[in-house]
């Protein structure tokens, strides 16, 4: 099959030929539709993830068609999946909480992703989440990692009422998502990000509020402002030690903080404002991902995921494309369609 693969972090990627996989004990091969390009393949590539021993082949947001089982999972079905594969049996998974299972894997990561033809997926029973049939692969594909960990970040951790005000700072995938599953909630939004093209799309998606950060002076107080004494959720989407510090800082007393973003390199330790937390009573969250048992609520939002779809390309374009999203100019997201 034919496959991206890198051989040493931040080196060439370079379209390769390999064997097809073949399915695990417990899992299926999958022959993939559609795969998304995340931030997060930009940081495995970068060497920023542990669990990725090059060679490698990255890529974990998928949509595709089974093709070998050795599970439940007859050939034909048409699914995705987490980006985290709980194994089902460890006292996480048993206790609802796959997304961080002692013993996951992880396409793209811990085994060889999305990036190909086929890609191997196990722990197949307690994983694959079957796709409604009127919803295209290149739609489905969107949810991915983005939209799903948004999707937990806003629905179950931050958990705003209508009327609450929501702050999303960085809008890129994860952010963009957040803003449209706020505003689906009933929340109110205030976006903040350093591009204007980014704050423009999170208005289109619903944000009452836009701040420009290199603009504004003080983004916390400039939140407090907009929002009659800050915010009741926050979510940090970029991982790094400002925005963090800015979203903790932005909130109302009682408020909750949601760390999305990726801490990594010099942001890995941040300092907390512990003060505050203290005399406001915060909540400090951290989101990973979601459970597939989340997905079909995730997916009875029915919200028009195509306005997240920045291009669409073809494989080989990802060699190109893969080394330039850390320099967060995309708006929206691209999905490999074809090989």
């Amino acid at each position: 099959m034919k496959a991206i693969r890198y051989a040493s972090f931040r080196g060439p990627l370079e379209v390769v030929t390999v064997p097809d996989p073949t399915p695990p004990p417990d899992g299926v091969v999958i022959k993939i539709e559609a795969t998304g390009l995340c931030l997060s393949d930009w940081h495995g590539w970068m060497g920023h993830d542990a669990d990725i021993e090059p060679p490698h082949i990255p890529g974990h947001e998928w949509v595709g068609t089974v093709v070998e089982s050795r599970s439940r999972w007859k050939t034909g079905a048409r699914v995705t999946a987490p980006f985290c594969l709980g194994c089902g049996h460890c006292e996480q998974c048993t206790s609802g909480n796959p997304q961080i299972c002692d013993h996951y894997e992880q396409t793209g990561f811990t085994i060889a992703g999305s990036f190909a033809e086929y890609v191997a997926v196990p722990y197949a029973d307690a994983n694959l989440v079957a796709l409604p049939e009127d919803v295209p692969s290149v739609s489905a594909v969107l949810l991915g990692c983005r939209f799903a960990t948004a999707w937990r970040a806003v629905v179950i951790q931050g958990r705003p009422r209508p009327g609450d005000w929501v702050a999303v700072h960085g809008c890129g995938g994860v952010g963009l998502s957040a803003v449209m599953i706020a505003r689906a909630l009933g929340a109110r939004v205030v976006a903040i990000d350093l591009t204007r093209e980014k704050l423009t799309m999170a208005k289109e998606l619903g944000a009452e509020v836009g701040l420009q950060g290199r603009e504004t002076k003080d983004v916390a107080q400039s939140i407090r402002d907009a929002t009659g004494g800050g915010a009741h959720v926050s979510l940090d989407a970029v991982g790094s030690a400002v925005t963090c510090r800015n979203s903790i800082a932005c909130l109302r007393k009682r408020g909750r903080h949601v760390q999305v973003g990726l801490m990594t390199g010099d942001d890995a330790a941040p300092q907390i404002p512990m003060g505050p937390v203290i005399g406001r009573e915060l909540e400090l969250y951290g989101s990973h991902g979601l459970a597939a048992h989340d997905y079909p609520a995730m997916l009875r939002m029915r919200l028009p995921l195509d306005r997240l779809l920045a291009r669409r390309i073809a494989l080989a374009e990802a060699v190109d494309y893969l080394p330039r999203m850390g320099e967060f100019r995309e708006v929206g997201v691209t999905v490999i369609d074809r090989l």
